[in-house]
């Protein structure tokens, strides 16, 4: 697989579920998962006593860091934080019908069935979107032979 991007973020309500996902499905590899310090959990949220798990995977051309904000041990998850995903990202992907099927078999859902492209730089490859179990909304296109 190729893709085309630096860096992305995604909210996932399951940070351990959405690192499998994206390491199985899109072969990321996995560098590392850590809990941030209070102060800058709360910073970034906004929520007094919140917490962040954060993972970084990699890929050839890019990084993904997924993000599953929590509150203090034992309270309530941030449910604002966790219901829906905040991402999109696009990867161009040599066997296109292979990762359709990797997709459908581990859960993500089909936004719309394969397009043409009809101008344009992609012009006559085949696109398509997928939301992954966290509705994080992912983008392939076709890498023609």
């Amino acid at each position: 697989m190729i893709t085309s991007i630096n860096h992305m973020s995604f909210t996932v309500r399951d940070l351990d579920q959405a690192v499998r996902f994206y390491h199985e499905v899109l072969g990321l590899e996995i560098v590392s998962i850590a809990e941030r310090p209070p102060e800058f959990s709360e910073k970034a949220t906004g929520v007094k006593g919140a917490h962040l798990r954060i993972a970084y995977l990699k890929s050839l051309n890019g990084a993904i860091e997924l993000i599953q904000y929590l509150a203090p041990p034992g309270g309530k998850r941030i449910a604002a934080r966790n219901d829906v995903g905040s991402s999109h990202v696009c990867f161009n992907v040599a066997d296109f019908s292979a990762m359709v099927q990797r997709l459908q078999k581990h859960n993500a859902q089909l936004v719309h069935p394969p397009l043409e492209i009809p101008a344009g730089p992609n012009q006559g490859k085949r696109m398509l979107y997928f939301e992954d179990p966290d509705g994080n909304t992912l983008e392939f296109i076709e890498v023609l032979p």
